[in-house]
């Protein structure tokens, strides 16, 4: 039997970067791998290259990087170097990039989701001419798992790989997503064009709902479905419409339910019949409560620069009483409500979604 499709991607990252590496051993660099798995390009031939960056800390760092020949797509980051006389091994992203030249624009997802989720509206924008990088956050997708969650380390992280990047970008964050964006824009504006922010606010959100009078109003129903991922029996799973049933109680949407197994995985044999979630599940819900906050900023701290914030009309989570602390923070937003679509707008309402997007892209890069 061959090897799983991730043992086999990571084999592919290494043998891409051992030259390079070998060079910076012979050279007195200590080296530490990340490798780079992708479902889609498991088998796709990359090629070694290096990129390096300013210093950080008094640190020099490296990058070993790879690219697929698929046209029009660039994967990142096979290995970071750094030299001190020691050895650094920072969080690294998943990172994906579609399109070749252009202004671009970044996108972080929400939480349960992966970079992989913005597919069909970076397509588009990279037909468009942009260049778009898709992020799995930690703990999310590929990108590896942490010991604690918090909107701070979150941000710092997407910061180091936008420094990679060169030029500003366009960040577009969605919930979970939207908070790391916004304290990203908040801290570090220098690495911001301008931002994009998805039905989320910056604000604190009750466990039970209660944002609005409405009694009918739904309690966050994020804890019930990690509950249900970690008590689905992965040893007796044999189809995605097995996982599909078990998750029917907690995750009555059908949209939400197929958006939660995208990050179910089956490598092959082996504990849990070859299933596993993509999902660090017992960090996500030990800290479910840090994800409900919006850290204090820096004090004084605003985001100069152009803001569009994209609400749905049926959702709960951008209120008016939140747009005082909005225009504070964020004193050049203009906010869109979507008709007919509730917190996963991107999903419900994709072609409004990607023309609001657009008509704000041509305008903050002319």
């Amino acid at each position: 039997m061959g090897r799983p499709a991730g043992a086999a991607d990571a084999a592919a990252a290494g043998v891409a970067a051992v030259r390079v590496r070998g060079a910076f051993r012979a050279a007195g660099f200590r080296v530490v791998v990340v490798p780079v798995e992708r479902d889609e390009l498991v088998e796709r031939r990359r090629r070694p290259g290096t990129e390096v960056s300013c210093g950080v800390d008094g640190l020099t760092r490296r990058t070993l990087t790879a690219t697929t020949d698929h046209p029009g797509e660039r994967h990142h980051r096979v290995a970071t170097v750094w030299w001190d006389g020691g050895m650094t091994s920072p969080v690294r992203l998943a990172a994906r990039t579609l399109g070749d030249s252009g202004p671009r624009v970044v996108f972080v997802h929400g939480l349960f989701g992966q970079g992989r989720n913005w597919t069909t509206i970076a397509r588009a924008l990279a037909e468009d001419g942009h260049r778009v990088t898709l992020l799995d956050l930690p703990n999310h997708g590929h990108s590896p798992w942490t010991d604690r969650v918090d909107y701070r380390d979150m941000a710092e992280v997407v910061a180091e790989e936008l420094e990679l990047l060169g030029d500003p970008v366009t960040l577009v964050g969605h919930s979970m997503g939207g908070k790391v964006a916004m304290q990203l824009a908040l801290r570090r504006p220098e690495l911001l064009r301008a931002l994009v922010v998805v039905d989320i606010a910056p604000a604190d959100y009750p466990e039970t709902g209660g944002r609005t009078d409405d009694p009918d109003e739904e309690a966050s129903p994020f804890a019930a479905f990690i509950a249900a991922m970690q008590g689905m029996d992965l040893d007796r799973l044999e189809t995605r419409e097995q996982a599909d049933a078990a998750l029917r109680d907690a995750v009555p949407s059908t949209m939400v339910r197929s958006f939660l197994l995208q990050s179910l995985v089956r490598d092959g044999v082996g504990a849990g019949n070859g299933w596993r979630w993509r999902l660090n599940l017992e960090t996500l819900a030990r800290d479910l409560g840090e994800l409900r906050l919006f850290p204090d900023p820096p004090p004084g701290a605003a985001f100069e620069g152009p803001v569009l914030w994209i609400a749905g009309a049926n959702s709960t989570y951008v209120l008016d009483e939140d747009r005082p602390r909005m225009d504070q923070l964020f004193p050049h937003v203009r906010l869109v409500r979507v008709k007919n679509a509730g917190h996963w707008v991107h999903s419900e309402q994709p072609e409004v979604f990607l023309e609001t997007v657009r008509r704000f892209l041509a305008r903050v890069e002319r």
